[in-house]
């Protein structure tokens, strides 16, 4: 049960003189703005004086030692990494040494084949291709061996990095790093784009020739991406590069990411740190989790439309395969928790399974943090070998710590306060969610509490949520870690209905209605897990509120935060119960049945009755074929309402995923050939019994072999054949989650021919 606090009062006298809404002012005193020129500083960036880059630690050898690389015409190699703080630094910097005249190449590991770091193979193969530079960006601090490598090559290595440094620092000729700064310098959130702008910045107005047209202020679109797509702190100079860079990302001239909002459907003069969080960051994040990040570099420097929307189509098609798994991952997490509740109690959630793909790991678990507001880490751990996971963090929380403190436990782990990567043994996960929950709690200190708590910043009624409101909160913006959004609430409101919404109906959209008989929609982002009060329940409702532009028109959008129930609706009729006949080991009775009883089969036995698009109202059901999972179950008995079921529960023959495969495969085929390329989702769920998730995991992983290709619209697949170069890193995931699906529903079939079907059925 979470605690709900009300606005704690506070003195915004000392901001008079700037005239400000009381709510924008009292939150400024409370984040600690509360004089005026740090509030100016804090809301204008043109009243903010930004660092020097030479207060960076090692930047002036950097600078330096990349300069004279430039004049002796020296060979440099960029190594980034493979996430969008990666790529934008690597582009930054590949940019600004074009510029400059530089000889420059860059690379991105694998993560498939190589996950993070400077692994020693490849540089070996690079040093001998001729690089005499090594210059890395968002990482290294922790690459010993590679810089001793190097090194022992005569080959000189400057690392850029904001990751958390080890014991020692690596031997480079120059470390660049913001967590080598005190606490609370205000270059010391930059992330690793961040560093590679002040390095660049520090570039262009030390070593610039006068022919170079290229300037900082350019860079800041770049720079605005890597700093929200990494969850990077809003502090200080963060913040200010933030606001400056999402102001310069609204008239971007990149060709690369002008295609990528038209695909996106993004107007770009609007865009705000919302769009890159939610929709620019996890598509260019698609690339280094289900394949290739180095394309990204050429996608943000490219001048060719032609380049660019084939690039842009790509990667439109890897997001919808990471939507999928992380859909799917979440789903199977929060299936976890509802099993075993426990899990909850602990400070820090830690979850594992062995069909979880390592690439979507961190975006689930952005999603568990935002539902449950504590760190979570979610492991895949496949039998036989380490649990590879991610971490994500609440503020004040210093996730990478927290880990570090259980180091003997670890295989390896880095990242900064906000994020982390970890491996361990699959045996210690027991032991390392016990001590690092214990951790965590330490951390929190005072601040933690068992119960959760939800602070709200204001309370205020429907008709008070306006354009005008938007406007007003909008002047605290860009929000993240470090500034949150503000959270609203309003006092009895009735739900009058919910429905779901967007393309897998993984959202939710709820209309409530105030006293007067106000109106108001709320959006509750991948809600559609979520137990709702009754319609007609009286609820105290939290959001966020923010305006939006949904076909031109601007309009105040309502998110949802949580709810509490004030009082439940009045429930007029019992429902009566149904009757359960249990049949399961007497098939041959299905031949009694009359022809008023639906039956519901599919797969191998679809011909003993009707599959799941067929079913309709009865007041006789037999389930013959058993259901993939009690969603399925659920939907069938919501579709008959029966008096009466009759469960025989016959389930198909065990399928491997290649065996399924290649039945999806045919299905597809025939689809094609005979039905003009076109078969209803729900059809080949059917067909093959199995969800309607198994089914699109297949088509993604066919998709993503060169098999076919497919789009879905309103339900109905459209199939054609495959164009497109085989992606074996996005198959290697998208097969681990469809092994994970199938075992899901084959587990469910198991515990279905043996449970008490009166508790199954309540």
């Amino acid at each position: 049960m979470t605690r709900w606090l009300d606005p704690p009062p506070v003195n915004a006298d000392s901001l008079d003189s700037l005239n400000l809404p009381p709510l924008i002012a009292g939150t400024l005193v409370r984040r600690g703005f509360a004089t005026p020129d740090s509030a100016k500083a804090f809301l204008d960036p043109g009243l903010y004086t930004p660092s020097s880059a030479d207060q960076l630690p090692g930047m002036s050898a950097a600078a330096g030692r990349i300069a004279l690389a430039i004049r002796r015409n020296e060979r440099i190699c960029i190594w980034g990494d493979f996430d969008v703080d990666g790529q934008t630094a690597t582009t930054l910097l590949v940019q600004t040494l074009r510029a400059l005249g530089a000889n420059v190449m860059y690379y991105i590991p694998v993560r498939a084949k190589e996950s993070h770091g400077v692994h020693i193979p490849k540089l070996a193969e690079i040093i001998d291709g001729g690089a005499q530079l090594i210059l890395t960006c968002d990482t290294g601090i922790t690459a010993h061996d590679a810089v001793d490598y190097a090194n022992s090559r005569g080959v000189d290595v400057v690392i850029t990095d904001h990751h958390d440094p080890g014991e020692s620092l690596p031997k480079a000729l120059a470390v660049t790093n913001p967590k080598l700064l005190p606490k609370g310098h205000p270059l010391s959130t930059l992330p690793g784009v961040g560093v590679a702008y002040k390095l660049a910045e520090n570039l262009l107005t030390h070593h610039a020739p006068r022919t170079t047209s290229l300037t900082p202020d350019t860079l800041l679109d770049l720079t605005a991406l890597g700093i929200v797509a990494d969850v990077a702190e809003l502090q200080g100079d963060t913040r200010y590069l933030l606001q400056r860079g999402l102001e310069q990302l609204r008239r971007t001239g990149r060709t690369g990411l002008q295609a990528v909002f038209k695909l996106a459907g993004l107007q770009p003069s609007n865009l705000t740190e919302e769009h890159i969080g939610f929709q620019l960051g996890p598509r260019l994040n698609a690339l280094g989790r289900l394949g290739d990040a180095n394309p990204a570099v050429e996608l943000l420097l490219t001048d060719d439309p032609s380049r660019a929307n084939v690039l842009a189509a790509q990667i439109e098609g890897l997001n919808t395969q990471r939507q999928l798994l992380t859909s799917q991952v979440y789903r199977a997490a929060e299936a976890q928790l509802q099993t075993d509740p426990s899990l909850l109690n602990y400070p820090v959630l830690v979850l594992a399974n062995p069909s979880w793909p390592g690439g979507v790991l961190g975006i689930a678990a952005s999603r568990l943090v935002e539902r449950y507001g504590k760190p979570v880490i979610l492991l895949n751990a496949p039998e036989g070998d380490l649990a590879r996971g991610s971490a994500r963090s609440v503020d004040g929380v210093h996730i990478t710590e927290a880990i570090a403190a259980q180091k003997d436990l670890l295989r390896g782990f880095g990242g900064h306060p906000m994020a982390a990567g970890l491996a361990l043994e699959t045996a210690d996960i027991p032991k390392f969610r016990e001590r690092i929950g214990r951790t965590v709690a330490r951390m929190q200190g005072a601040a933690f509490v068992p119960e959760p708590e939800l602070q709200i910043d204001a309370w205020l009624p429907i008709p008070d949520l306006t354009l005008d409101l938007a406007a007003e909160l909008d002047q605290l913006a860009p929000f993240g870690p470090g500034n949150p959004p503000l959270v609203l609430a309003s006092r009895n409101l009735t739900i009058r209905n919910a429905g779901k919404i967007g393309r897998g109906g993984d959202h939710l959209k709820l209309a409530v209605e105030d006293e007067a008989g106000n109106l108001q929609s709320v959006l509750w982002w991948n809600g559609d897990l979520e137990a709702l009060p009754e319609t007609g329940s009286r609820v105290d409702l939290a959001y966020k509120l923010r305006a939006s532009d949904f076909r031109g028109v601007k309009q105040v959008q309502l998110e949802f935060v949580a709810l509490r129930v004030v009082e439940e609706a009045a429930v007029e009729v019992k429902k009566k119960g149904i009757e359960i006949r249990d049949w399961r080991l007497e098939s041959r009775k299905i031949e009694r049945l009359t022809d008023e009883v639906v039956v519901w089969a599919e797969g191998s036995d679809k011909a003993r009755g009707k599959p799941r698009y067929e079913l309709r109202q009865a007041d006789e059901f037999a389930i013959y074929t058993t259901p993939p999972s009690p969603a399925e179950l659920r939907e069938a008995l919501e579709m008959v309402r029966p008096k009466t079921v009759y469960v025989f529960g016959i389930s198909p023959l065990e399928e491997t995923p290649e065996a399924f495969l290649n039945r999806l495969a045919g299905l597809a085929k025939y689809a094609i050939n005979k039905k003009g390329g076109k078969a209803a989702l729900a059809e080949l769920a059917a067909a093959t019994a199995q969800r309607e998730v198994a089914v699109r995991l297949g088509l993604e992983w066919l998709a993503a072999g060169g098999h076919l290709e497919f789009e879905i619209e309103n339900g109905l697949v459209t199939f054609s054949a495959g164009s497109k170069a085989a992606n074996p890193y996005s198959m290697q995931d998208l097969f681990t989650a469809l092994k994970g699906v199938l075992d899901e529903s084959a587990a469910f079939r198991a515990y279905f021919s043996k449970a008490d079907l009166k508790s199954l059925f309540d």
